[in-house]
């Protein structure tokens, strides 16, 4: 592998990507460090130091901005707006029949829905942004904090608009500089800047282990999850590699005097179909009671049942809740995410068939029988990963925000794999030896 990277860095084009990626991803690292206009910096690293690690409600947040959301930086608002508009545009595509017929009109009806995310990013940001702003003026975004109420300096409307303004335009510049490294680097430029995001936190994570470990001055702990996290990583790594091949025939077609047609391919159906979208829906979705309690600051009995039943991920409705959720929301986005009936009429459309599947409604049957059988294991798969974070919380005492959790895991071993392909790609088309033997 190390063999593979120098011969990368010896290739001119490719090496211009890689540099060029890497630049990207220093300019997003900085920009994660620089506090916005309004903000009282040592209070709020005051409030870091207080709140060791329990980020509470905001750690999925944070996880995604590279812990520049508690820190309020320019680049607070992260790569998860864009990622909320890209879900969104994603199910909206399947309800509005506009949005359906852009997607089949291939790139250009692509580029429009590109334009619309852009957009939507911006709109979500400045929601975000106000709430975020609001939040930390009230102290709710440090709540033990001794400190909490005095992060920003200024109440006026205009410290504010500022602020929110300054936060927008964080957004706009990360959804600029992934579109970059899509277009000059290598990868996907925002499932890189995610990456970036989501590893920049793991060694302050791992570190907290072992000053809070107690056997062995915290190394045994330290050594307990890095082998966790090798584990599941190659679990990860096994899954996401799984996949159901459904064998698919062209009928030979004659043409003149040409004959086109009777070759052999097939269907690839992935195990974990889904990706990690169930995950974050059900995290998204869990947070939304403990948010309506915390900003209504209501003692009624409702609430304070919410606080004890899904605050902390370690009670068991919470878990059980999370884990049904994941498996819901698995179907739910497979269900609209590939279309059954779509993929039989095309390949009747071009004379393909699964042998010994008649075609048309029938092989649409037959997919769906197959997606179904494959989601079950997937979802479980999923839930189980995403689990993992209660586990360290109740054996290791460690805090919800585990390094090794469901989420990240999934998120830096999907974008690693694919990041790793494109180069191995790119490797073979000059006849060099790849990455993945």
């Amino acid at each position: 592998m190390l063999t593979a990277f120098a011969r990368a860095f010896k290739t001119p084009d490719l090496r211009k990507k890689l540099l060029f990626t890497l630049g990207i991803i220093v300019l997003f690292r900085l920009g994660q460090h620089i506090p916005i206009p309004g903000i009282n910096y040592s209070n709020v690293q005051t409030c870091i130091d207080q709140a060791k690690g329990q980020q509470g409600l905001f750690g999925l947040v944070n996880m995604f901005s590279g812990g520049a959301l508690l820190q309020i930086t320019i680049f607070a608002l992260g790569i998860m707006p864009y990622i909320t508009a890209s879900i969104i545009l994603q199910l909206l595509t399947v309800v509005i029949p506009r949005l359906e017929a852009l997607k089949k009109e291939g790139q250009s009806g692509q580029a429009k829905i590109t334009q619309y995310t852009r957009y939507l990013t911006v709109a979500l940001a400045i929601l975000q942004g106000t709430g975020l702003v609001a939040t930390a003026r009230s102290g709710q975004l440090f709540q033990a904090c001794t400190v909490g109420n005095r992060i920003v300096k200024d109440d006026a409307i205009f410290t504010t608009v500022v602020m929110v303004i300054t936060m927008t335009a964080g957004t706009a510049l990360i959804m600029w500089l992934g579109e970059l490294v899509t277009d000059r680097g290598i990868g996907n430029g925002m499932s890189i800047l995610m990456f970036v995001s989501i590893a920049a936190g793991f060694p302050s994570a791992m570190w907290t282990i072992k000053q809070q470990g107690k056997i062995m001055g915290g190394w045994l702990e330290f050594g307990l999850v890095v082998l966790v996290g090798l584990v599941m990583v190659g679990l990860v790594v096994f899954v996401e590699q799984a996949q159901r091949r459904i064998p698919v025939q062209y009928a030979k077609r004659m043409i003149g005097r040409r004959s086109y047609g009777g070759t052999s391919t097939y269907i690839p159906m992935k195990v974990n179909q889904a990706g990690v979208i169930p995950v974050i829906f059900a995290s998204s979705l869990l947070y939304i009671p403990a948010l309506i309690v915390q900003f209504s600051g209501s003692k009624a009995s409702w609430a304070t049942w919410i606080q004890t039943n899904f605050v902390r991920g370690d009670h068991p409705y919470y878990i059980t809740t999370y884990f049904l959720l994941i498996v819901f929301f698995a179907f739910f986005y497979v269900a609209i995410s590939f279309n059954p009936e779509e993929v039989a009429d095309n390949m009747k459309k071009y004379g393909g068939f699964i042998p010994g599947i008649r075609a048309g409604r029938p092989t649409a049957e037959y997919l769906s029988y197959v997606l179904n059988r494959i989601t079950w294991p997937g979802s479980l798969y999923l839930g189980l990963i995403a689990l993992v974070p209660t586990v360290a919380l109740v054996t290791l005492k460690a805090n919800q925000n585990f390094p090794f959790g469901g989420t990240s895991i999934l998120i830096i071993v999907g974008v690693g794999l694919e990041t790793v392909k494109q180069i191995e790609s790119q490797l073979q088309q000059r006849h060099y030896e790849g990455f993945l033997r």
